[in-house]
């Protein structure tokens, strides 16, 4: 199962508007005792976030699904939301980010990174 991003995700993903805002959704499915090592990896990525601008939009637990197919369910959302796609990946490039990373890595069955782009105007006429 896909968890972490690697170089040829970045490339695809930078190869979208680069300096764009995005907010980054990660749906996450966590190991047996995963929430706590995620909590700790949380910990560790407010500190490199927040030098490139990010912040934390929301962190929520998973409860019993209203509308979803079995094995749909998720554990944990998190929505974070950056300056721009760059700032995203300048974060997941620097070195001291990348030796915490392990935390998230070992924490989690499955993860989903959706980048969205807000929609707001289109949709509500703004």
């Amino acid at each position: 199962m896909a968890i972490d991003p690697r170089g040829k995700d970045l490339k695809r993903f930078l190869a979208h508007e680069p300096e764009r805002p995005v907010v980054m959704l990660n749906l996450l499915r966590f190991k047996d005792g995963g929430a706590e090592g995620y909590a700790d990896y949380l910990r560790h990525f407010r500190r490199f976030a927040e030098q490139v601008g990010a912040s934390i939009v929301y962190y929520g637990l998973g409860s019993d699904p209203l509308v979803a197919e079995q094995g749909q369910d998720w554990d944990a959302v998190l929505l974070v939301s950056y300056p721009s796609r760059f700032a995203f990946s300048e974060m997941v490039r620097d070195e001291e980010y990348q030796r915490g990373t392990h935390l998230r890595t070992d924490s989690l069955v499955e993860a989903v990174l959706q980048p969205t782009a807000d929609a707001g105007s289109a949709v509500w006429g703004d």
